[in-house]
């Protein structure tokens, strides 16, 4: 099923070939004797269509920085730019906007409405996108096609096993088209067979051109990825490619 052609378009391509650009991001927590640097000075760069892990120990950063990635926080010190616009200073209306029409999340707790279909569930983003009902529905059943449960549409989630739940969830992480896909622990939950299946998946979106970022400590995780960025004490230690 995964091999059938897409039925959604292509993903759309930034103007510039740097999606992500970190620059000299610093994010701090408490004050006096309770400060706490998660990240310190970090300068990152990702393109557009890049394919990346990012890994680390509890406590290296690499959270912090998947809440500035996907505009869920912002920096203390520093620029976060993103599809070419610097949103460090923005608000969270804008913040907000950008995280509905721009990034998909997936995560290792799948976040599915448990009193509504896959298809509703598919579905829910575009209502905050202010998307017509009919089209709605086209785009959220082309999605669940996409990540082959085609026959599962008025399934709820506990009709369905958790990696059906995490395909919904990439479904709905998807459906809007965005220009990148952050996945957080995408596998954590999920055991060996179903694991190989999702990351499948992922491996077939980027072909399509989305960015994918994916936040794991599971280096079979990372190997699947083009680049494996590791982090620690809130600084990047190593960033190498995928042989």
């Amino acid at each position: 099923m995964l091999d059938a052609p897409s039925l959604l378009p292509a993903f759309s391509v930034s103007k510039s070939s740097a999606l992500i650009r970190l620059a000299g991001v610093s994010k701090i927590y408490g004050t006096g004797e309770t400060t706490v640097r998660a990240l310190s000075q970090v300068d990152l760069t990702i393109e557009q269509g890049a394919y990346c892990a990012i890994m680390g120990a509890s406590g290296s950063g690499k959270s912090t920085l998947m809440n500035i990635i996907g505009c869920l926080d912002r920096p203390s010190e520093g620029h976060y730019y993103f599809d070419n616009a610097d949103v460090s200073g923005l608000g969270e209306e804008e913040l907000a906007k950008i995280r509905n029409r721009k990034i998909g999340f997936v995560f290792q707790q799948f976040y599915l409405l448990a009193q509504m279909t896959a298809l509703e569930n598919v579905m829910l983003p575009m209502v905050y996108a202010g998307i017509p009902l009919e089209t709605r529905r086209q785009r959220a059943t082309e999605a669940l096609v996409r990540v082959g449960l085609e026959h599962r549409l008025q399934n709820r989630p506990n009709q369905l096993s958790g990696g059906q739940q995490q395909r919904v969830a990439i479904a709905r992480a998807i459906v809007n088209q965005p220009l990148l896909l952050l996945a957080d622990e995408p596998t954590g939950a999920l055991d060996s067979h179903t694991t190989e299946e999702v990351l499948g998946i992922f491996d077939q979106l980027h072909q399509t051109g989305i960015t994918i970022v994916i936040v794991t400590h599971e280096a079979d995780v990372a190997q699947h990825t083009q680049r494996i960025i590791c982090f620690q004490d809130g600084q990047i230690k190593s960033d190498q490619g995928v042989v």
